[in-house]
């Protein structure tokens, strides 16, 4: 008997305890942490730091996709970022020198997207039109705009390590 697949995240209903207005991001995140897993699973360490066509690897989309959200949502605080996160940030193009296997890299996902959703959920909606500043430069966005392009971005690294995983397990089994 084959289960009946899911409906897509925001199909599923409200998320307890996130403000409406943030409803979209939540689902979003929850969205490729799914995909995520499902694209990863069975993934061999030379497949998640494979680079064919040299487009970037799983490895790399998966470990951008973490920072660039914890990177967001330090901005939404209204924060700056910490020698920690700028030292990930420059260590993101060697992904693929230490992966530790494709579990890992799911559960790091999965933490990191744990981690926005406690911090969406703590949001104050009348918050989401508040000013923010963006990196060095400062340059403006509010609130929500930073929550909208935290779940935009990560959503956009998802669909390519996706694409990617397809494309690097086809060359297993072509060979």
């Amino acid at each position: 008997m084959t289960a009946t697949p899911l409906p897509e995240v925001w199909l599923r209903g409200p998320l307890p305890d996130v403000p409406a207005l943030f409803q979209p991001v939540a689902h979003e995140l929850l969205q490729c942490r799914e995909e995520l897993r499902a694209a990863l699973a069975g993934l061999t360490p030379t497949q998640l730091v494979a680079r064919p066509g040299d487009v970037a690897s799983v490895a790399y989309h998966v470990v951008h996709a973490i920072g660039s959200l914890d990177r967001l949502l330090t901005y939404a605080r209204g924060e700056s970022l910490s020698r920690e996160q700028l030292a990930y940030l420059g260590d993101e193009p060697r992904a693929g020198e230490s992966v530790h296997g494709s579990a890992a890299l799911v559960a790091l996902f999965g933490a990191a997207v744990d981690r926005a959703l406690i911090q969406i959920r703590a949001i104050d909606p009348s918050t989401a039109l508040d000013a923010r500043e963006v990196g060095r430069a400062k340059l403006p966005s509010t609130v929500i705009g930073l929550l909208f392009h935290a779940a935009e971005h990560t959503q956009r690294h998802v669909g390519q390590l996706v694409t990617t995983a397809k494309i690097v397990r086809s060359l297993v089994s072509a060979s």
